[in-house]
């Protein structure tokens, strides 16, 4: 009975071991989930970021937005709302490495120089840069806007930290010693300088809205002012009315 019990916990913790080693090698299979670009836009290439590109919409003047999207968004498709929401703006929306047209493997290192790299070919001929990030992509605007001079940051449905999420969901394993991308977008508050806007859905499914209330507090008083859309969801928050006014900063 006794070799029974030990061949029982050998079996058990061997497939835990393997479960595991599984969450630790495909990890960014589960984190990240590229699209194709459904939307032609014009694309401009990111200086010295071999096979990235940004949609792109061309206007004359000091004012840019740079948009960054969620893990399963195609950038292409917020185009047109975000002419919408931003007539005077050039506008840039970045496609990670290997969603829409840009090629190669994201990372949350790569996104993250991706971002810079993108800011600051910007910044040349559009020194007010609006940052907007949401989802997975709040936390790289974010980042973002504590390493470059931002003329405002919105986070649409924000996360404190990608990595405290996961280790709440998947609680049986050791997630904080297996996760390579942790998105810890507290890292960064203290260091915007930017007035910050954020939406939030009531029903957030996907992001927990402790996780949103936990990255706002953090913010010194004044400084995030926080937007609530009533009966909006993770997705369907891009066709909320009022969404498109918190976007542009009139309420």
């Amino acid at each position: 009975m006794r070799r029974v019990l030990i061949s029982i916990l050998v079996i058990a913790l061997l497939a835990y071991a393997a479960a595991c080693a599984a969450l630790f090698l495909f990890q960014r299979s589960l984190l990240y989930f590229p699209q194709p670009a459904q939307v032609a836009t014009p694309l401009v290439p990111i200086e010295g970021r071999a096979g990235v590109v940004a949609s792109h919409r061309a206007v004359a003047g000091p004012q840019a937005v740079l948009y960054f999207g969620g893990n399963a968004e195609d950038v292409s498709q917020n185009f047109a709302p975000l002419a919408q929401a931003f007539p005077q703006h050039a506008l840039f929306l970045m496609h990670y490495r290997g969603y829409g047209l840009s090629t190669g493997t994201p990372t949350e290192a790569d996104i993250a120089g991706d971002a810079l790299a993108l800011f600051d070919q910007v910044h040349k001929t559009h020194p007010q840069i609006t940052v907007i990030g949401r989802s997975l992509g709040s936390g790289v605007a974010l980042r973002l806007a504590s390493q470059r001079p931002a003329a405002r940051l919105v986070l649409v449905t924000p996360y404190d930290s990608i990595e405290d999420i996961a280790a709440e969901r998947f609680a049986l394993f050791p997630v904080r010693w297996l996760m390579r991308d942790r998105y810890a977008s507290w890292r960064y508050v203290a260091q915007v300088a930017a007035p910050v806007t954020v939406i939030a859905a009531e029903h957030d499914a996907v992001i927990p809205r402790p996780s949103t209330d936990k990255l706002v507090a953090r913010f010194a008083p004044g400084r995030a002012q926080m937007h609530v859309l009533p009966k909006t969801d993770h997705n369907n928050i891009l066709i909320a009315p009022g969404y498109l006014g918190l976007l542009a900063g009139s309420p």
